[in-house]
């Protein structure tokens, strides 16, 4: 007998903020599947504010309430079951993060938890990474955001440490991140990874989606360490203007995947990885296998 029900993941960055929502098929006798039925992204880039000024603007308050106003409608027309709404560095870093949380809760309805690093990299690491990865090889899986990078060393297809440092594409942007945090995680890579031999990086994060997508590599290929370093100088030859004229990059993304390159190019210079796999998951995938295996708490749908 086949059951189909939707699930909705709501991811709040420093960034961007998305909605995702996922068709969960159950038939008899096998593997569930889950499959993206809708994605959106607001790129609201509440970092910008939290950041520089330690809160959220007047202006993205408003946006934020606009925007899970309409996540709402959304989900209730695609009659979700359930659902999970989950912020991470910006709202967790911002003084009146909790109290926009509650502000959009009493205007709108939808429960926002405020996650921590170490919750973020559980919730990533619940994506179905056992698909990418080989039981022989160990694995620097590191998922770049805004305000934060979240690291996870997998080894024989468990995860054996994990991090999150506060180095993002947009504190990076702001030039607030300190040479002592790029040293400590030097250190930190160096010291997880050094008993490991042939280790490769998993990539997650929009940019390095995007990355991939323009290099029209196949899914199952990796890009190499070569090819990232190529790119990341294509990249710093252009302007703002020309990355978004040119390179076709949205004006969101034409600055931040600068800074999010030299992430992962350093993760696979202190690692020694000569190659990076570019699987299509991260926060909002994982929130949404969560969801379904009863990791994590979560809402029922909204009248």
């Amino acid at each position: 007998m086949l059951n189909i029900k939707k699930y909705a993941a709501i991811d709040i960055g420093s960034n961007a903020v998305r909605l995702l929502i996922s068709n969960i098929i159950e038939m008899n006798g096998e593997p569930v599947q889950f499959k993206k039925s809708s994605l959106v992204r607001v790129p609201i880039r509440l970092g910008e504010d939290v950041f520089v000024n330690g809160i959220i603007s007047k202006e993205n308050k408003a946006r934020m309430l606009d925007t899970m106003s309409a996540f709402k409608l959304l989900m209730k027309s695609h009659k979700v079951l359930k659902y999970k709404a989950c912020a991470t560095s910006a709202m967790r870093e911002a003084e009146n993060g909790k109290e926009l949380v509650d502000l959009i809760y009493k205007e709108t309805g939808v429960n926002i938890d405020i996650i921590d690093g170490q919750e973020e990299a559980t919730i990533i690491a619940a994506t179905d990474l056992k698909d990418f990865i080989k039981l022989d090889k160990t694995y620097l899986y590191v998922d770049v955001g805004g305000g934060s990078t979240e690291f996870s060393v997998i080894h024989q297809g468990e995860k054996v440490d994990s991090k999150s440092f506060k180095i993002g594409t947009v504190r990076l942007l702001k030039d607030i991140v300190k040479n002592e945090a790029w040293k400590e995680l030097e250190e930190w890579i160096n010291l997880k990874t050094k008993n490991y031999s042939n280790l490769e990086v998993i990539g997650s994060g929009g940019n390095i989606n995007k990355i991939f997508k323009l290099s029209g590599k196949a899914q199952s290929k990796p890009l190499t360490y070569f090819y990232l370093t190529s790119y990341y100088k294509m990249l710093q030859s252009y302007s703002y203007e020309e990355r978004i004229y040119k390179l076709d990059l949205n004006q969101d993304r034409a600055d931040v995947i600068i800074p999010a390159c030299r992430i992962y190019l350093s993760a696979m210079k202190w690692s020694g990885a000569k190659s990076i796999y570019v699987p299509k998951i991260g926060l909002s995938d994982g929130i949404i296998k969560s969801i379904y295996h009863n990791k994590v708490s979560s809402q029922l749908k909204i009248d």
